[in-house]
């Protein structure tokens, strides 16, 4: 299959992911800058979350343009990663309207974790769908940074209960780890 439709339908998704949650921060009744102080756990939330669904869509999109096909499998591959996605603004705005306290905190690492883990399943998909000597088998190779973010999301579920905020440095410190692009794939196709 060609995967024109799947990048669409993809950018699609995770377009209305960033508007719903844009949608969650609600401008203050008046113009003192003071009222702005309680916003700041939203606005930090958002903040982060925003970043991490930049940096899913940023990866997604280099993942499959170094592919030349998809299947059935990869479909449902990416509707897994999808969906997990697309419960980001849903514990974005229940952590920052809750001021980062445990149970929001955890949620929302079990949402990172799960989309860590459906990335890794869609990164497996493609490799085999193109094989293991195919482009992104080769950028990807042990793909160190996805294991290193799952684990530290675990960390951070289970710090969680110790302190939230330890819980979201963790948080702070993966998207850091992601937010320069992954240019694995980039010299890949350039070299």
């Amino acid at each position: 299959m060609k995967k024109g439709r799947l990048e669409a339908f993809s950018d699609g998704v995770i377009a209305i992911i960033i508007t719903i949650m844009v949608l969650e921060l609600h401008i203050p009744h008046s113009d003192q800058i003071s009222d702005l102080t309680p916003m700041l756990p939203v606005l930090f939330s958002y903040v982060l979350s925003f970043v991490y669904v930049g940096i899913y869509w940023n990866n997604h999109h280099h993942m499959i343009y170094a592919v030349d096909r998809i299947n059935g499998a990869v479909l449902w591959a990416n509707l897994n990663l999808l969906f997990w996605l697309s419960l980001i603004p849903f514990a974005t705005a229940w952590m920052g309207e809750n001021r980062f306290t445990k149970w929001p905190v955890v949620l929302y690492g079990g949402v990172l974790i799960m989309a860590g883990l459906a990335y890794d399943i869609l990164c497996r998909q493609l490799i085999k769908e193109g094989g293991q000597d195919s482009t992104l088998a080769e950028a990807l190779g042990r793909d160190w940074k996805a294991k290193l973010s799952v684990v530290a999301y675990a960390a951070a579920i289970g710090l969680a209960f110790v302190s939230t905020w330890i819980s979201v440095t963790l948080y702070v410190i993966v998207a850091g780890i992601w937010f320069i692009p992954d240019r694995r794939i980039e010299k890949k196709l350039r070299g």
